[in-house]
């Protein structure tokens, strides 16, 4: 590959300039977290009826692969007991009630429920952590059913585990696993920004990329790297099943005929991308063909100038060098 003007360390600069969440944001946003499970901790001696069990950061800040766009945080919170409601609406309305007496200070629109979740909004910040319930039914192994994002019916899940997962890649590929994350998932968020159809969740492009890495597939490079990626997409045209063997049996993996079959590494009976149409998985696969092509012209370039527009192409106006 030439690297004469565009190299692994102007990718890895452009990542830390525009890509990533800086340390200090980061810091701050965690520190929000721990004063929200703080203030909820103090109302818990108070009120043990509320019953919670665990309150955990979650999502991208909570694996560190979260964008410099970040803009909501995810915290699981397990309740159980006989006061917590069985059913989806009369969960989140119980999370909401607590969380409004939790925090008098906030005005009715600074805790709302929605669909999966009761959002939590700090004005001084700016900041809405999100708040996802968890039913949990006293599991040492900490399994419990939160509210699906995609269609709202309770799905199993296990919040330790998930982080236990990503932390052996990131382990595995210091540093290198989560900034290749980092950088597919801005390169989708343009996608989804330049067509408002285009799909393709964050949690598939972590497990596609969790499979390329148990498969010996080295990220230090990350030109090389993003390459393996789009070309994995487009030669399996992601009919390929991707399942993991962390946590349970692969084989208890029951066959199925969704065109995209990725699986949820905690959970055997989560296809994560059951809702993915072939029109959808057509139009990721496209997009791969196109950022493959420019990367492709980008490290054969024969001018600087020339070597950005194409790495342009891939992630837009901000990457310059």
């Amino acid at each position: 590959m030439a690297r004469e003007h565009v190299d692994h360390r102007d990718i890895a600069q452009f990542a830390q300039d525009r890509v990533n969440l800086p340390k200090e944001k980061a810091d701050e946003y965690r520190a929000q977290v721990r004063r929200l499970r703080e203030k909820l901790e103090s109302y818990l001696n108070v009120h043990p009826d509320f019953s919670l069990r665990k309150m955990m950061l979650s999502g991208s800040l909570a694996k560190g692969t979260a964008l410099r766009s970040l803009n909501d945080i995810d915290v699981a919170c397990y309740i159980s007991g006989n006061e917590a409601p069985g059913e989806i609406s009369g969960l989140l309305d119980y999370l909401a009630e607590n969380l409004r007496k939790a925090f008098p200070n906030f005005s009715p629109d600074q805790v709302k429920p929605q669909t999966y979740s009761v959002t939590v909004s700090f004005k001084g910040s700016g900041l809405d952590v999100d708040v996802v319930p968890i039913l949990y039914r006293d599991d040492p192994d900490w399994y419990g059913d939160l509210v699906s994002q995609e269609d709202g019916s309770f799905l199993e899940t296990n919040i330790p585990y998930h982080l236990d997962f990503t932390k052996k890649r990131k382990q595995a590929q210091e540093i290198n696993f989560a900034q290749v994350v980092r950088l597919i998932k801005f390169w989708a968020r343009k996608q989804k920004i330049e067509n408002e159809n285009f799909k393709f969740k964050s949690f598939m492009i972590e497990m596609i990329l969790s499979h390329l890495c148990d498969d010996g597939c080295d990220f230090s490079d990350y030109p090389e790297a993003l390459q393996h990626f789009f070309t994995y997409i487009i030669q399996s045209e992601l009919k390929n099943e991707i399942v993991f063997s962390d946590y349970y049996n692969p084989r208890e993996i029951e066959p199925s005929s969704d065109p995209v079959r990725i699986y949820d590494p905690v959970n055997p009976q989560n296809n994560v991308s059951r809702l993915y149409t072939e029109n959808q998985a057509r139009a990721i696969v496209d997009a791969a063909l196109d950022a493959g092509d420019a990367i492709d012209g980008a490290l054969a370039a024969p001018t600087k100038q020339e070597t950005i527009y194409y790495w342009q192409k891939v992630f837009g106006p901000s990457f310059q060098v």
